[in-house]
C-alpha cells in the first residue's frame, strides 16, 4: 500500500458518502487525523480476499471491482465501485476480524483510496450512536441488492440480466451524447459476461441482439445505449 497521507477537511470524504450520510460536517472532521489515504495503479490491489484486517475502505477517486476466486483459480468478478463508495466494511463489523470474502483491484492507475481502522471507527461511533443506525441501514440495502442480485440469477433469462446490468452501469458511469448514453465499462467481455452471470458466448450472443434491434451500440469497451425504454421492458420479461 502506497504511503498514506493526511486529509485536509475541505476533502473530507466522509461527507461525500452514503455511509455518513447523517454526519455533520464537525463530526466528520473528528475521524480526520485517522484517516490515510493511498494511491494505486490499474490493477494493483487494495486488499485480497482471505485478508484479516479489519479497514474500512472509501473510493475518493477512479474505480474499483471486486473480485471472487474459486479453488482451481478460477475468478468471478462481483460488483464495481466509483466514487464515494464504501469497501470492504464487512471485517470492520466483524468481531472476529475477517476474512475478507473477495478482493478489490483498482481499475485506472491513481485510482485514490482512503482508509479507517477498527479502532478509530468504534472510538467514533461510541460518541455518536446514532451514526451506527445509519449505517446499518446502508449496509441493510447493501444486503437487499445482494439478495435482489441472487433472486435475478435464478428466476431471470442471461437477455434480461443483461439488460438489467447495462441499465445499471448506465445509471451509475454514463455519459450523455448526441447519439443515446455512453457507457464506458472498462470492462473485459469475460468480466462483463462474470457481472451477468453468464458464458461469455451467451452474453455476447444477447449484445448482438441487442445490437441488430437498434437498443445499443458497441464501441470498445464502451456500450452506447439508444433505447434505454427497451432495455427496461426486456429486463422485465
Amino acid at each position: 500500500m502506497g504511503k498514506p497521507n493526511e486529509i485536509s477537511e475541505s476533502g473530507n470524504i466522509l461527507l461525500r458518502t452514503a455511509l455518513f450520510k447523517q454526519v455533520s460536517p464537525d463530526q466528520a472532521n473528528e475521524l480526520l487525523p485517522a484517516l490515510r489515504r493511498a494511491i494505486f495503479d490499474k490493477n494493483d490491489f487494495i486488499f485480497r480476499e482471505g485478508g484479516r484486517d479489519q479497514r474500512m475502505f472509501l473510493l475518493e477517486s477512479g474505480r474499483v471491482k471486486l473480485v471472487h476466486s474459486s479453488s482451481d483459480d478460477r475468478v468471478q468478478l462481483l460488483s464495481i465501485h466509483s466514487y464515494g463508495e464504501v469497501l470492504g466494511e464487512i471485517p470492520v463489523f466483524d468481531p472476529n476480524g475477517g476474512p475478507r470474502t473477495a478482493s478489490a483491484v483498482a481499475m485506472k492507475n491513481h485510482t485514490v483510496v482512503v482508509w479507517l481502522e477498527h479502532d478509530a471507527l468504534f472510538s467514533w461511533l461510541e460518541e455518536y450512536p446514532q451514526v451506527a443506525v445509519d449505517m446499518l441501514q446502508v449496509l441493510a440495502n447493501r444486503m437487499r441488492a445482494n439478495n435482489e442480485r441472487i433472486s435475478d440469477l435464478v428466476f431471470m433469462d442471461v437477455p434480461a440480466r443483461l439488460a438489467k446490468t447495462l441499465l445499471d452501469l448506465g445509471s451509475r458511469f454514463g455519459e450523455p451524447v448526441e447519439a443515446g448514453l455512453k457507457v464506458p465499462h472498462d470492462l473485459t467481455q469475460e468480466e462483463l459476461a462474470q457481472l451477468v452471470g453468464s458464458s461469455r458466448e451467451t452474453v455476447n450472443k444477447a449484445l448482438m441482439d441487442f445490437s441488430n434491434r437498434g437498443w445499443i451500440a458497441r464501441e470498445g469497451r464502451s456500450i452506447i445505449i439508444y433505447q434505454p425504454g427497451m432495455l427496461i421492458r426486456r429486463s422485465r420479461r
